[in-house]
């Protein structure tokens, strides 16, 4: 039997079909939550897709982190679920504390879409054991409001425990403070970043296929801890 990955649906949300087909193409059976229902229907690990969730009202993240299903999304990641955050689930994530910092307006004030590079700097979570260390991955980035943002000590501390997971390189598209994409919680079960690597899976609509090897590597977490 396949692993069950949940792809919340939040108001607003945009991507969560696109999400559910990638983890079909890793080789999973997703799963639709729904925002307003707390139940997880038995799921191995959860995606938070992008999107506008609540129409970004008050801030990207701080309604939907108040619905129903992320109590319990907390509740299991502080268990050891994976859960991956992706642009506004990243978001939602933050909001919730489930990860530290905040994302912010791009400091150009402008919306970026595009192909993105970035760098792969922990291969130790749930969402990145099939890359290696520094492996040079491209998938888009959509966002108005993703630059990251943190107090110098928090991010001292992300620096030092290897928790920055992605770090944008060959530009970066929205001001993140010292290039962050994508960051961990101390566990490394919990991931978030902005570029999107469900719209990286296939060939034919690229910019590649390197966002596949995030849901290959929950898979590949989820059968190591199983065994």
């Amino acid at each position: 039997m396949s692993a069950r990955v949940g792809v919340v649906t939040f108001p607003g949300s945009l991507d969560d079909v696109d999400a559910a087909r990638a983890i079909r193409l890793a080789g999973a059976t997703p799963v639709s939550l729904w925002h307003d229902d707390s139940a997880l229907r038995g799921v191995n690990a959860v995606v938070l897709p992008g999107g506008f969730s609540y129409g970004d009202y008050l801030r990207c993240g701080a309604i939907a982190r108040f619905s129903a299903v992320m109590e319990t999304v907390a509740d299991a990641a502080s268990a050891g679920l994976p859960v991956l955050g992706i642009c506004n689930g990243f978001q939602i994530l933050c909001e919730s504390h489930l990860l530290p910092g905040a994302l912010t307006r791009n400091r150009h004030m402008h919306f970026r879409n595009r192909p993105q590079a970035m760098r792969v700097e922990n291969v130790d979570t749930a969402w990145t054991a099939d890359f290696t260390a520094e492996q040079r991955v491209v998938v888009p980035v959509k966002n108005g409001e993703g630059c990251y943002v943190a107090d110098e000590k928090t991010l001292d501390t992300l620096e030092a425990e290897n928790r920055v997971v992605f770090r944008y390189v060959d530009g970066n598209p929205n001001g993140s403070q010292r290039d962050i994409a994508g960051v961990t919680n101390a566990a490394g079960n919990v991931v978030g970043l902005m570029p999107h690597p469900e719209h990286a899976v296939e060939a034919l609509t690229g910019p590649s296929t390197d966002g596949l090897g995030v849901f290959t590597s929950v898979l590949a977490h989820l059968g190591a801890t199983t065994r």
